[in-house]
Formats: structure tokens, C-alpha cells, sequence
């Protein structure tokens, strides 16, 4: 296993690009898809005269485990190379602090369950740089490598599903699912979800501003080849569109008329039978309470002939680096197969956080469109940046 992150200067010399959203040489590559990290690392191996481990044939990509050529570590070997040895949460063996690793150091472990007694905290809250560092950043674990905590997540090669319960001997994992796995946590996420045993996913074909690669070498031939497939998903979005959204302080509300002003499309508020405190720090205190016990609190109105609706463009605040669970009631109410869910979310500084894990986790049968994530209530270029997004999601006026 390499000990660093792919760096950019590394991808963009054998890619000829370097799709990154921060821009340094030393800085990791990011905002690639798994299909991208597959592409690269043969590519990388046919540059080396190594054989290819990888043959892709558009969603079915086969893996020659006896090849000697670059490839993703599986989810089983991440781990095991991540822990170091180790059983507790982090490799550091301690609460994980912003000097050890790039991550939102407002929000160290537990936080969430400390937010107005930090003083029961271990690790204090720290620096949130808000941006990738170089690959060789902070000390290595135990195994010598670095960052296997923070800075980007990192692809791995198993689909999403569940662990089996029997002892296995290098899983390699399902066989077909609609989501990769991606593991480690990165610069915007909370120190919860960076995590040795924290599991992310995510289409195939996405990337995201906080997700790279870490290439891996067979260290003896293997043998056979597994097939892997994500499950073919039609992507379309040019039926008619629903606009659903959860909103607390009105920013999310906001944002919500803005993209109806421009589309037409229909509006539906995810509203409770029992709502939230309007007072700031008691609904901080709700929303924790309610991811711990993963609550489904009961939505009061229904949207009327959901099956109508082609697309569903999902609105909701970041809260505590995940969706609010009234998006997971609204989730698991309807049937969300073949449906394309855009999401979109405010938010303070974390950008999605993990929420487009926790969406794609509940709606395993819907594609996946490009989301957007506005600061606070967006500011004076929010109708430009909502006009672009709705751009590249192919969604006009025109749909309704």
C-alpha cells in the first residue's frame, strides 16, 4: 500500500487532468469517481509495464487478482491497514485531535454528545482549515501511512452491503449493489466520521471535493477474477420534478423558492407532527438525540401521487455533518426506485458532510444527480449558482 494519497501532480501526468477542487501539486487528488480511480490506476500500471488489473466494460468491471498492476485496496485490507494494529476508534489510540489529522476540528469525537459540557471532552475543539494539505502531512500510523484518517476519503474497490457474519478470509465484498464504498474520512468531515470502521458510499460515477485514492500492489499473486457490477439505473430527469425540502431557520426555504422561481416545478415542505423548538441551541440539542437513536420523526402532510414525479430534488441544512431525520422519514415513506434524487443543502461550513452517504444509504435504488451546497442562505449570486446547477442536472423549465 502506497503510504501517501495520489497526489495531483501524480494523476494529472499520467491523466492528462487534474479534475481537483483545491489546486497543489502535493495536495491529493480529488473530486474523482471510483470509475476514474479504476481508469487511473491502469493506466498508471500500463505507464510501469505492469499488467492491468482492471477490465471495464461500461458498469461491469472485472478484477484480475493475479495481476501485478496498480488497484484499490478492498474495504477488508483498508481497514486492516488503517487500524495498524489498533481496535480503538482511531489509530492514534487516542480522541483524534486537528494537530494529528485535517478534518473539521470544531467538531472532535464526541462532540455531539458534549456540545455544551466540553469540558468531559478528551480532545478540545481546534483548527478547521477547509482545505486539502500536501499527502505527507501529520505523523504516519503505525503501518508507516499517512493520513489514513482526514484530508480526502479514499475509494476502495468493494460494492456497499452488509458484512457477512461467517469468518472470511480476504472478502472482496457483494458481488452487485448500486453504491461504492469509500473509507477514512476527509478535510469537512466530523471526527466521527473518520473513524477506522466508518463505512461511506457513494454511485460509482460521483466524485466529491473531499474523496481521492490510495493505490495498492498485490505483494503475492492472487488468482481467479471477480466480476463486480453496479446495477444499471436509468438517469433521467425529463419527467416531471418535485422540489421536497426540510427546513429549519428558512435558508434551506430560501433556496427551495429560488429553484421553483426557476423551474416551475412543484414545492413540498417536509413538515412534523411535532416539530422542532425554534430555540437554536434546544433544536441543536433534538438533532443529536435524534441521529443517536436514528429517529423517524412522523412527517404530517403527504405528497400527493409521488409516482407522478420523475425527479425529486431534495433540500435540507447539513445538521451534525449528516441529513436531518425527517429527510430519512421522507426517505423510507415513499418508493424512490428508478427516481433521480439532486439533493441540495445549507450549511455552515461543512458542505454536505456525510449527508450524501446517509441519502444514498436510505434510497439504494434512485440515481444519484449532482448536488449543491449553498453557504447559509447563499448570498447575492445564489440565483446564478442555482441556475448553473440546474444546468449541469439537465433540469429546465421545460420538465414541468
Amino acid at each position: 500500500m502506497s503510504p501517501y494519497e495520489v497526489r495531483q501532480s501524480e494523476y494529472a501526468e499520467v491523466m492528462g487532468n487534474d479534475p481537483s477542487n483545491f489546486d497543489g501539486d502535493d495536495l491529493p487528488v480529488e473530486n474523482v469517481s471510483w470509475l476514474d480511480a479504476a481508469a487511473y490506476c491502469n493506466a498508471l500500471s500500463e505507464k510501469e509495464n505492469l499488467t492491468p488489473v482492471y477490465t471495464i466494460d461500461g458498469k461491469t468491471v472485472t478484477w484480475d487478482r493475479s495481476a501485478n498492476g496498480y488497484r484499490m485496496p478492498t474495504e477488508a485490507e483498508w481497514e486492516y491497514a488503517c487500524r495498524a494494529g489498533t481496535t480503538t476508534p482511531f489509530n492514534t489510540e487516542t480522541s483524534i485531535s486537528p494537530e494529528e489529522s485535517n478534518y473539521y476540528g470544531h467538531y472532535p469525537y464526541e462532540i455531539e454528545d458534549n456540545y455544551f459540557s466540553q469540558g468531559n471532552l478528551t480532545t478540545k475543539p481546534g483548527e478547521y482549515r477547509q482545505t486539502t494539505v500536501a499527502v505527507d502531512s501529520f505523523s504516519p500510523n503505525g503501518f508507516g501511512l499517512y493520513n489514513m484518517h482526514g484530508n480526502v476519503s479514499e475509494w476502495v474497490w468493494d460494492l456497499y452491503g452488509e458484512y457477512s457474519t461467517a469468518n472470511e478470509v480476504d472478502p472482496t465484498g457483494p458481488e452487485s449493489g448500486t453504491r461504492r464504498v469509500y473509507r477514512g474520512g476527509g478535510w469537512n468531515d466530523f471526527a466521527k466520521n473518520m473513524r477506522s470502521a466508518y463505512r461511506a458510499a457513494l454511485p460509482e460515477d460521483k466524485g466529491s471535493f473531499n474523496l481521492g485514492i490510495r493505490l495498492v500492489r498485490n505483494a503475492v499473486n492472487g488468482a481467479g477474477n471477480i466480476v463486480s457490477a453496479e446495477k444499471d439505473r436509468e438517469n433521467s430527469t425529463d419527467g416531471k420534478v418535485l422540489i421536497a425540502f426540510f427546513s429549519w431557520g428558512g435558508n434551506t426555504r430560501g433556496i427551495a423558492e429560488e429553484i421553483q422561481s426557476q423551474t416551475g416545478a412543484d414545492l413540498f415542505e417536509i413538515e412534523l407532527v411535532t416539530p422542532y423548538s425554534d430555540d437554536y441551541n434546544t433544536v441543536l440539542d433534538q438533532a443529536q438525540q435524534d441521529q443517536n437513536i436514528q429517529a423517524r420523526p412522523e412527517i404530517k402532510n403527504k405528497v400527493e401521487n409521488f409516482e407522478q414525479y420523475d425527479t425529486v430534488i431534495l433540500g435540507y441544512p447539513n445538521w451534525w455533518a449528516s441529513i436531518p431525520m425527517p429527510i430519512a422519514s421522507f426517505l423510507e415513506e415513499y418508493d424512490f426506485s428508478d427516481k433521480t434524487i439532486i439533493p441540495f443543502c445549507s450549511h455552515g461550513g461543512g458542505r454536505f458532510g456525510q449527508s450524501l452517504t446517509a441519502i444514498a444509504k436510505l434510497a439504494p435504488d434512485a440515481v444519484m444527480g449532482e448536488g449543491l451546497s449553498v453557504h447559509y442562505s447563499g448570498g447575492s449570486s445564489l440565483p446564478d449558482d442555482i441556475a448553473e446547477w440546474l444546468n449541469l442536472n439537465n433540469i429546465t423549465a421545460e420538465n414541468q
